[in-house]
Order: C-alpha cells, then sequence, then structure tokens
C-alpha cells in the first residue's frame, strides 16, 4: 500500500473480527491500514504507539456518547455481560454486548449509543491505557488460575485483571483469588441460573452493575427470571437411563472444571483433557476425590492429567471424545452424571470448546439411543 509523505500509518495484527473492526475504524480517522498475520511476536520501539482494539474502541465510544460498564474475571464474564445487556433492554433501555463476547468494541461504533457492556480478557489488557472514568462500572468476578501459557505466572495473570480498575470510576469485586465470596447475599436472583454456591458471587456482581445502570429491583429480578444461559455452560444436554448428561465445554480452565465437579453432586464421571494452559492439575484433587467416580482423558494433556489424579481417581486415557463418550455411557448407573469439563482449551483437537460442545451432545445422545 503506498501512501504520501503526511500520510499516517496503522499495522493491524491479525485479521480477525477485532482486528477488521479496529482497521474499519483506524480508515475512518484517516489512517492507512496494512494488516501483520500469523505473528507470535511483536517487538516495538518505543517511538511506536500499540493500542488494543479494546482501548481504540473504548476511546471512540466513550466521544460519541456512550456508557461503559466491564466485566472481567476467570469464569463466567460472558454470562454476567448476556444477563446485565438483556436486563437493560428488557426494561427499555440500550445495550450492546461488546469485547470478548458479543461484538468487538469498533464494531458497534457505528450504533445509536447506549451501554456498552464490555467483557474483558487478560489478553486485551496487556496493550490497554484507559483514563479512570472510561467505565462507570469495572467488575472483576473472580481470579484464578488461568492462561498462565500465555503470561507466565499466575501473578501477572492477576495483575492484567486488577488493572481493569483503574479504568472505572467504580471498582466491583465478586470473590478474592481463593474463590471465597466477598459480597453479601441478593434475594433478587433467587431461583435463577446464578442461585448456587459456585455462581451465586458472579449473580451479586451483576445485580451492582444493572443498579449502575439506573435498574429498579423488579426490573433486575424480572430480568433474572427471564435469563437464559448461553450454550456450553453447564448445560443438561439429556437424560439416558437415569444418567444425565451435562455440557460444560467452555470450562476451559481447571478452575472452571472444578466448579463444574461441584456444581453436579456426587457420581460424577468427568471428560477432561485437551490443550492444557499451564495451570496446576494438582489443585482441582480434591474436587475429585470428593465427588468424581471416573475421569476419561483426551486430547493432548491426557496422559499429564493422568500422572496428577490417577493415585487419587481412577482414570482411562481415551484419546478421543468419541472414545471417552462410548465409555463414560458404559460405565454409567442411574443416578450418575456424565460431564464434559474439561479444564483445558479445545485447539488441538477441535476449533473451539464450541464444536467440543457440539460433539459431545451428539455423541452421548447417539450412545443413549442405544442403551434404551
Amino acid at each position: 500500500m503506498s501512501a504520501t509523505s503526511t500520510s499516517r500509518r496503522a499495522l493491524v495484527l491479525g485479521r480477525g473480527v477485532s482486528g477488521e473492526a479496529a482497521a474499519l475504524e483506524l480508515r475512518r480517522q484517516g489512517y492507512l491500514v496494512d494488516f501483520a498475520e500469523d505473528v507470535e511476536l511483536v517487538v516495538a520501539s518505543p517511538g511506536v504507539h500499540v493500542k488494543s482494539e479494546l482501548e481504540l474502541g473504548c476511546e471512540e465510544l466513550k466521544k460519541r456518547g456512550w456508557r461503559l460498564l466491564a466485566v472481567t474475571g476467570s469464569k463466567g464474564k460472558s454470562s454476567v455481560v448476556k444477563v446485565v445487556t438483556d436486563a437493560i433492554n428488557l426494561a427499555g433501555g440500550r445495550a450492546t454486548a461488546c469485547g470478548n463476547y458479543g461484538l468487538p468494541v469498533c464494531a458497534i461504533l457505528g450504533e445509536e449509543p447506549g451501554w456498552a457492556i464490555v467483557e474483558v480478557s487478560s489478553f486485551m489488557m496487556e496493550t490497554t491505557v484507559l483514563p479512570p472514568d472510561t467505565f462507570e462500572a469495572a467488575a472483576i468476578l473472580n481470579i484464578q488460575e488461568d492462561h498462565l501459557d500465555r503470561h507466565g505466572c499466575v501473578e501477572v495473570y492477576h495483575e492484567l485483571k486488577k488493572r481493569l480498575l483503574a479504568c472505572a470510576k467504580l471498582g466491583i469485586i465478586g470473590s478474592d483469588p481463593s474463590g471465597s465470596m466477598v459480597a453479601a447475599d441478593e434475594p433478587l436472583i433467587k431461583g435463577s441460573y446464578f442461585d448456587n454456591a459456585i455462581l451465586r458471587s458472579n449473580g451479586i456482581v451483576a445485580v451492582e452493575l444493572m443498579r449502575v445502570a439506573g435498574l429498579g429491583d423488579d426490573a433486575i429480578a424480572r430480568a433474572f427470571g427471564a435469563f437464559i444461559p448461553l450454550p456450553h455452560r453447564f448445560s443438561i444436554v439429556g437424560e439416558f437411563n437415569g444418567v444425565r448428561c451435562i455440557d460444560d465445554s467452555k470450562a476451559t480452565s481447571l478452575a472452571a472444571l472444578a466448579a463444574g465437579i461441584d456444581m453436579s453432586g456426587t457420581g460424577v464421571r468427568l471428560i477432561a483433557g485437551g490443550l492444557a494452559k499451564g495451570d496446576d492439575p494438582n489443585s482441582v484433587i480434591p474436587h475429585l476425590t470428593k465427588r468424581v467416580k471416573k475421569v476419561y482423558l483426551i486430547g493432548r494433556c491426557a496422559e499429564v492429567f493422568r500422572d496428577a489424579w490417577a493415585s487419587f481417581v481412577d482414570c482411562e486415557v481415551c484419546g478421543t471424545i468419541d472414545r471417552a463418550v462410548m465409555c463414560a455411557m458404559h460405565d454409567a448407573a442411574k443416578g450418575e452424571t456424565i460431564l464434559l469439563s474439561p479444564g483445558t482449551a479445545s485447539f488441538d483437537q477441535f476449533e473451539s470448546f464450541g464444536q467440543r460442545g457440539d460433539i459431545f451432545a451428539e455423541l452421548v445422545k447417539k450412545e443413549g439411543q442405544k442403551k434404551k
């Protein structure tokens, strides 16, 4: 791409939906845009301004009169963003989910201003610097172990999450790093998807964000009552001969795996494994020994997980999800639960956690028909 000596140039790394949305906005601002794809490492000199698509989009949203709420954390971000977005829209307002869930932030710039409910990942915060009044409120749901393959150590990961609070007028904290609940109980979530020991703290944070957006108790309770959970988040996909089958494919960290086990009761037959993120497999042993009858291991880290867990729980290396489902369905007895809660990324064998969950659902239904 040619340019005159006075033209401003911008290089966008990656050509996914966020990269394309950022490029469109940069062109609107008068930049000549190039793309760099399949890049694993970028070294920038001090004279080059590096910013994330999140930073670019939030700056422009503020200029155009939007009001912003932000959500980060290790587990449950998308569900909180969705319930808050749904609540504002049900109450007659205008809200759009964006960021790590929904549309890229830059992709909503053409919409009529309203509330932007932004899901923020640790990856986004690596190259984001925003003023302290960017978000009306920013919430950290919980901070556990995740993405250590990217960030190197848990301290860096936690610090990136906490950095979001400096960009907001109000900070809301859901759970501390050990997972214990900080906030008090909240009757408005009673009977909802969030009304359980694992997700209650996330629901309480969602209530606080809705209040920042000006919603009253009636509107908040109505939103929780109408909430439809996102796919692959502890979704019951069927019950066959008294065996319940649950798709929790979005559990891409071991902390999320532990939560899935705890929500399943006892008699759990767990399908786990995939592309590990560097978190410690020993961290979930207390959850395995308390509730899991057997683990069926798949993916690249199957042997690593087996070596860590085999002294505490029965483990079988199945390799693939079809064999894991077949074995689990064969072994399961009435009253037990087959739980897909991998504790890993999916990219060693699947295009996404969604594809992994969809295949699991198809397989259990197929195997379930055989048992009738």
